[in-house]
């Protein structure tokens, strides 16, 4: 998955599912973390505001290490 797929499959999901988008947006967060890193999952949940409006959290590293 290429990040402008991400970003229209969860454009689409929101205007799809709207407040109940969270378990649609959580797959699609999860498959950018596996395809393209938790950077690029992280900078998705910011840009779309996913944390605070479907609580999907990011990640703080690759190593789960602080």
């Amino acid at each position: 998955m290429t990040r402008d797929e991400a970003k229209q499959r969860i454009r689409s999901s929101i205007e799809q599912f709207g407040v109940h988008a969270g378990a649609a947006l959580d797959l699609i967060i999860s498959e950018v973390r596996s395809d393209l890193g938790y950077e690029a999952a992280n900078d998705l949940i910011d840009e779309f505001d996913l944390e605070l409006e479907y609580n999907i959290v990011p990640t703080e590293s690759d190593g789960g290490s602080s």
